[in-house]
């Protein structure tokens, strides 16, 4: 069973579609990119996993579970599914133990001293331990990016989305998150990464997804997408993508 599966998955935002007919899936251990232009759908796919956007048409099962069943708890299932964004989301009025602390207490029910002891080796583990008792705001953004991380990783999840991570930072502080998500992937962390990062794409991924207006244009090994892509449309995104 594959751990994440859309079918003919399609939304629409009043007249306007989307998601047009998304069909793929991820399986367990599998590291997936999604890429292409500005407004292709691409974050809006992956924020349907974990019913952050909901669809109108289709079938997406995560983990065995169909995420637009009535009967499906959403907050249950995000628990389980870790949710990286382009701006960290972080609690500015919360230290960043606080903040990696909260849900894990209020949602899966551990004691204070169990989260604290379970972020502060998360915040080892991605290089800030001596910045456990700082808050977001006296720290860069590659760092509060991977606090971020360490958040979502601190609820156990089956999986990780990742939302364009590292479009809202300085180039030099992109490498200090790509490093802590290329650690993740090669321990085996199921990951759907939207980015435009081809170097994490070519180092980690399994496979690329690339999207334009909506729809899956290919979905193909990183060495068939790099190599070269069957559609057009594919063969000139990365013509301009790579070149800069």
């Amino acid at each position: 069973m594959a751990m994440i599966e859309f079918k003919n998955v399609s939304k629409w935002y009043g007249s306007f579609q989307v998601l047009k007919d998304c069909t793929t899936k991820v399986e367990k251990g599998e590291v997936i990119v999604v890429c292409g232009p500005s407004g292709s759908g691409k974050s809006t796919l992956i924020k349907c996993v974990n019913g952050l956007e909901p669809f109108q048409q289709g079938e997406l099962i995560v983990n065995g579970q169909s995420v637009g069943a009535k009967t499906t708890n959403l907050p249950q299932l995000r628990a389980k599914i870790g949710m990286v964004f382009q701006n960290f989301e972080l609690f500015p009025h919360m230290s960043v133990t606080a903040n990696l602390n909260l849900a894990q207490v209020k949602v899966l029910g551990r004691s204070p001293e169990e989260s604290t002891e379970k972020s502060r080796a998360l915040l080892q583990r991605v290089g800030l331990i001596d910045h456990a008792r700082k808050f977001p705001g006296q720290l860069s953004g590659g760092q509060q990016q991977r606090v971020a991380i360490a958040r979502a990783l601190a609820m156990d999840p089956i999986a990780m989305l990742f939302d364009e991570p590292t479009s809202a930072l300085d180039p030099e502080m992109i490498n200090e998150v790509l490093d802590v998500m290329v650690e993740l992937a090669q321990e085996g962390m199921t990951m759907m990464c939207v980015t435009h990062e081809m170097g994490f794409a070519r180092k980690v991924a399994h496979r690329v997804i690339f999207m334009d207006q909506g729809e899956i244009v290919e979905d193909a090994t990183k060495t068939d997408f790099f190599g070269t892509p069957r559609s057009e449309r594919a063969q000139q995104f990365l013509s301009k993508i790579l070149h800069h």
